[in-house]
């Protein structure tokens, strides 16, 4: 197979350049542009300027503003306090079943994150062992509502993990659960491919059909958020700025 000119062009492309949030450009930009393809080089460098410049906090108010609902699962949590962001791939488990992690980890693409519905807490269906291989398989990080263990090593991987729970005791590489299907939490549906954002603060998820919407809702709130700092550091104070006095 002959190595075109755009191809060397393309292989040489600077995939971690960052560009000024003022200058971000979101026009064109769709929730595939969150793998750089070859072509998309602009909107997939405009979409990651942005994407590492905001936090959870940002991404819910922006998502609520699009479609009144926050996004957010209160009861799981950061473990390691590392942002990440991707495409998800749902498993769905029962707590005494750590061996649909395994077989996730096998089946889901480079740069998914795996987002876990299990029935329980009582067992942990993830630990230091799942993390490493899924690391070193291209996934970008792991979500549990149910419960992870080995804390002790958890807490100092470059593997983020959030999860509702821990505990020390796991139960069997029994391999039964289901993949890649529509799974729902606390009452809101969580389809394959849905968009999803983490980091210290918390976790949120938003459908992929609205992603266009919220990311540019979202470079909204970062613009006007850092307008508010500005006129804070001006003498203003955040009473006299949203208009309280």
């Amino acid at each position: 197979m002959s190595i075109s000119p755009k191809d060397i062009l393309n292989k040489n492309k600077n995939l971690n350049k960052r560009i000024d949030v003022e200058k971000i450009n979101l026009d064109d930009v769709t929730i595939d542009d969150l793998e750089f393809n070859g072509k998309n080089y602009e909107e997939y460098i405009n979409l990651y300027s942005l994407l590492d410049s905001v936090s959870a906090c940002q991404v819910s108010d922006a998502y609520n503003s699009v479609s009144r609902r926050p996004g957010t699962f209160n009861s799981i949590k950061p473990i390691n306090n590392q942002k990440v962001f991707g495409r998800i791939f749902t498993v769905e488990t029962a707590s005494d079943d750590w061996g649909t992690s395994a077989i996730a980890i096998d089946e889901a693409d480079d740069g998914d994150i795996l987002f876990f519905k299990v029935d329980g807490e009582d067992k942990a269906i993830w630990g230091e062992l799942a993390s490493t291989c899924a690391r070193d398989n291209g996934i970008k990080a792991t979500v549990i509502y149910g419960s992870a263990r080995d804390l002790d090593a958890l807490l100092y991987m470059d593997y983020p993990v959030f999860a509702s729970n821990f505990c020390p005791n796991a139960g069997s590489a029994l391999g039964l659960g289901s993949l890649n299907e529509p799974i729902e939490i606390e009452g809101e549906t969580i389809n394959p491919g849905d968009f999803f954002f983490g980091d210290e603060n918390g976790v949120v998820v938003v459908p992929k059909e609205l992603f266009t919407k919220t990311m540019v809702a979202t470079l909204g709130v970062k613009i006007k958020e850092a307008k508010i700092i500005d006129d804070i550091s001006d003498g203003k104070t955040l009473a006299q700025i949203v208009g309280l006095k």
